[in-house]
Parts: structure tokens; sequence; C-alpha cells
């Protein structure tokens, strides 16, 4: 439920703050005074796109806030999956800049407009008299018998079984032009692969090849320079190794004057040893260098093959050459045997497709169960509000496989005796179309939990006993949800639990929408002006206070 409302810099408001409370909460006012205001602004952290041009004052950015208790309503696989902090009390945020930018927030967190919409729509539902286009939507009245039928489970459980049918099936359908695909081009497809098998080529190879060539191709510049080296280091009276013993001579012959010559020595004989390893390594490099044109010849041929075949299949390596060996297999494979898989899916999408058969039949029984009373409920809280002489009546049609079933659900309503069923739109005025909302959301409330609705002067063209009965709909309907309405009939003001009055403030250059609770007595004054104007007399506030104590 909505608990706390916050508006700053929105249309009159400059700032304001709303405390609301269980069941159903009243708001009344002069015409233009600012209730619809208030409700834009609520619409706002429902995800409505804003405009800057709605601000109290350009220069400042506008925020609105609400504070919600969700405990009750099983919201928190919806924050798990868009991996938002979960709060009993949660907090929606949106702020406008004057440049028209949005921000908007669910528990501090950043998130973007279609996710906050999302959750507005599991929390509150606006309806008011230039709404009622709803109750005209099939997957609404579809809403409303399946609400009444109460097999929500069910439903769940055809969904996701639904969904996962659709998703073999589409498999299905890949996999079947894959299959023909691949059959066409098989020819074209074996002939490549046997062109790569025969070439049997490995991973590393080409960059193998390339090194042994490029050795083979500069052999002899490669053993001039071994030569040159391995005869400065070990191979002439002057080599650096004869020079280097010869030092380490000298040096052992003075390790008795100094402790550290004897480490110099050391170090000295180390590095002796690891010159002649390098010596030794190089001469057998210069051993095994050798100019070699045959086999230079046949590596350039084994090259030429794999360069040719990278440009063939427009790749550039040899793992590249491997990969396109492995898909070819896998799509010779899929054309000598994709029948098999095919065939394995097709059985399983039968399967399937008998058990989504199961649950929706079993959903339509439900369905067909629960309309009757669905009628008998409508029509009875019509004839309450005025409407004794209306007629509804339900049609459940077959269609193929959908997302909620086998059904299509189909309102035909008439207002008046002696006339034709018809849809709603065309045989309802607005007011009519009101109280049948209203019996609607009625009885989806005894079966669903809706946090929060709101009733925006969805009691045009009725007065008096109807009023009444209106506000005794209303007032039934709070037992189960938070109710918030704007009515401009005493009648029904005098039901709420709660009852709020917005008026405009002005000081000597400004005008300022305002609000606040009314107590007991400020009540009594307000439904008397509702019932007689401004000039009230004793026979009015009597009145107000007998509707009051109704």
């Amino acid at each position: 439920m909505l608990q706390k409302l916050v508006i700053n810099n929105y249309a009159l408001i400059d700032n304001l703050e709303i405390s609301f409370g269980d069941g159903l909460n009243i708001l009344t006012g002069e015409t233009g005074a600012g209730k619809s205001i208030i409700l834009g602004a609520l619409s706002l952290i429902l995800g409505q796109r804003a405009e800057s041009r709605y601000f109290f004052n350009q220069q400042k950015k506008c925020v609105i806030e609400g504070v919600f208790k969700i405990s009750d309503f099983h919201l928190k696989t919806f924050f798990e999956d868009n991996e938002l902090d979960y709060e009993a009390e949660t907090i929606l945020r949106r702020e406008i800049s004057a440049d028209g930018k949005s921000r908007a927030f669910i528990n501090d967190t950043p998130v973007n407009l279609t996710t906050i919409k999302q959750l507005g729509d599991k929390l509150i539902d606006i309806h008011s008299q230039h709404a009622t286009l709803e109750i005209n939507d099939p997957e609404f009245q579809l809403l409303v018998v399946d609400s009444a039928a109460k097999h929500g489970d069910l439903l769940n459980d055809y969904q996701l079984k639904f969904r996962a049918y659709k998703k073999t099936t589409a498999k299905l359908q890949q996999l079947i032009s894959e299959s023909d695909k691949a059959k066409a081009d098989l020819d074209y497809y074996q002939f490549q692969f046997d062109e790569l098998e025969k070439a049997n080529i490995a991973e590393d190879e080409q960059e193998k090849l390339e090194q042994e060539l490029y050795t083979l191709t500069n052999a002899e510049e490669i053993k001039r320079n071994l030569s040159g080296a391995g005869f400065l280091m070990d191979g002439g009276e002057t080599s650096a190794l004869i020079q280097l013993r010869e030092a380490a001579h000298h040096l052992s012959s003075l390790e008795k004057f100094n402790p550290l010559i004897e480490e110099l020595h050391e170090r000295l004989k180390s590095t002796v040893i690891e010159l002649k390893d390098i010596a030794a390594e190089i001469e057998n490099l210069n051993q095994h260098t050798h100019t070699n044109e045959a086999k230079a010849v046949e590596i350039n041929e084994r090259l030429s093959l794999i360069y040719n075949l990278q440009k063939k299949h427009r790749v550039n390596t040899s793992a590249e050459l491997l990969q396109l060996q492995e898909d070819l297999s896998t799509k010779i494979q899929q054309a000598l045997f994709g029948d098999e898989e095919i065939e394995k899916l097709q059985k399983q999408i039968a399967a399937e497709k008998q058990e989504l058969e199961k649950l929706a039949a079993q959903l339509s029984s439900n369905r067909a169960k629960a309309i009757p009373d669905i009628e008998t409920q409508v029509v009875q809280s019509l004839a309450e509000m005025g409407m004794a002489n209306s007629t509804l009546k339900i049609e459940l049609n077959p269609i193929p496989f959908g997302n909620t079933g086998t059904d299509q659900v189909r309102f035909l309503f008439s207002a008046n005796k002696g006339h034709a069923l018809a849809e709603m739109s065309k045989v309802a005025s607005g007011g009519e179309l009101s109280r049948l909302m209203l019996s609607i959301k009625s009885l989806i409330a005894r079966h669903t939990a809706l946090p929060t609705i709101i009733f925006d002067e969805i009691d045009a063209g009725v007065s008096g006993e109807v009023a009444n009965k209106v506000g005794q709909i209303m007032e039934r309907l709070a037992k189960n949800l938070q109710v918030i309405t704007i009515t401009h009939l005493p009648q029904i003001a005098s039901k709420g639990q709660s009852h709020y009055f917005v008026y405009k403030d002005d000081d000597s250059s400004t005008t300022y929408t305002r609000i606040r609770q009314l107590d007991e007595q400020e009540r009594v004054l307000e439904i008397a002006k509702m019932l007689s104007g401004d000039k009230l007399g004793e026979s009015a506030l009597q009145n107000a206070r007998e509707l009051l104590n109704s």
C-alpha cells in the first residue's frame, strides 16, 4: 500500500507530503484545486513520461517520492530478477531536471523507466472515468475470469510449459532448416572436408615450418657467425676462455692475502664453466646447421598448400582451418543423421503438446465454472448502483494455443431491458462504464492481492441513493485493499476512514496547491459544504453528521 507521497516542484505544488491510511482514503476539494495534479505527480513514480514545463519553479528539479509497504504482496522475485535490494518499505523516486532529463530510483538504486513502471503496475491501479477502455481489452477480461477462477498456480504451470514448448518448436524449425540446407550442400561440404582432411594440417605446423625454412634459407650466415663466436670464445691462443683461465690462476695465488679475493676467484671459475657450456652449445649448433635445398623446396611446397587453403577459405591460421574442418564435419553429420534428431524433437513436442492440452482443458473448465458467478455478482453489484436492468454475458471461445491457454473471453453487456447484448463500448455510457468497472474491480479484489487502487472521479453521472451504493461498494472494496478515491459526492466522501481536503492557497504573487487531513469536525463541515454549498445551515450539518454515522 501507498504509505506516503512527497511532491516537490510540480505544477502548483512547491512541496507537499501526504500520509495515506489503510482502507478507504477520500480526496475532496473544489474543481481546479489540484486533486488531479496529485495523481499526475504519483503517475511519474509509476513510470509516466515527464515534461519540465509542468514544473512549479523552472530553475529547480522536480522530485516525486512514494513510500510503499509491500511485505504482503510476494514481490521478492521481482527484486531478485532486477538485481534490486528488497525492502518491506520500498521507496520509488523520480527526479526530473529543468532540461527535461529524468532519473528513476527504487530504494536508491538507479533503474530505467521500464523497470519502475513494471513495479508500479504491481503496486497501484489508477482508474479514472476516462480509463474505461481497459474494460474492452480481451486480456483484461480474461484476467477478470482467471481471478474469479482462482487457478493462478495452474495458469503459471501452463505458461511455464507453454514457453518451453515454444522454445522446442523453434528449435525444431531451426533444425529442419539447417538439415535441409546441409542436405542441399552435402556434396560441396564433403569436397571441402576431404580436401582439408587430405592436407592433414597440424595446429602449430605453419609456425614450425616457417621457422625451419627461415633457418635453412639463412644457413650460411648462421654457420659463419656461429664459427666466429666459437673461435673468439675457445678457438685460438687469445680466446676468451684461455684469458679467463689465466686470470683465475692469478687470483688463486692471491687468496691467502684477502678473503674477498677467494670469493672473486670462485665467481670467476663459475663464469668459466658457464662460458664453456655456451661455447659447446654454439659448436653443437654449428655442427647441425646445414644448407639443404631439397628440404627447403619440400617446406615451401607444404607452406604453399597451407597458404592456398587459408586464402581459399579466407582465414589466417592453421587453427582456423582446423576449426573449419570440424564445422564441416558437423554439417555433414547433420545432413546424414539430422533426421534422427528431428524425429526425437518431434516426439518431445508431441508429448509437451499433450501435456499442454491437458492443462489448457483444465483452465477452460475452471473458467467456464467461474463465469456464471461473475455474471451474477457483477449484475447484483450494478443493481445496487441503480442499474437494475443490466445484463452481462461472458463468452468463452476456443482459439489456438496461446500464452494463457486456448480460450478467448468476450464480455457482452446491456444496460437496459429489451436491448441486445453487445460489446460494452457500444452500449454503455461513460457513467455506466465507470460503475461497471467498479463492480468488476470489486470482484477482482476479492480474489487478487492488489495493494492499492485509485478511483479518479469515476462517480460521474450518479447521485442520491445510487451514489450512496457506490460508496458502500468502495467501502467493501477497502476491506481487502487500500482504496484512494477522488470524489465530489458527499455520499461517497462520508464512507472514508481518512479524508483529505485539497485546496489552493496564494500569497501576493503565487498560487499553491495544499492538502490537509481533516479531523472529525472538519469532515462534518466539508461534507455539509458538498451537500449545500458555502451557506451552511443546521440542516446541512445534521445531514453531514448522519452521513458520517450511517
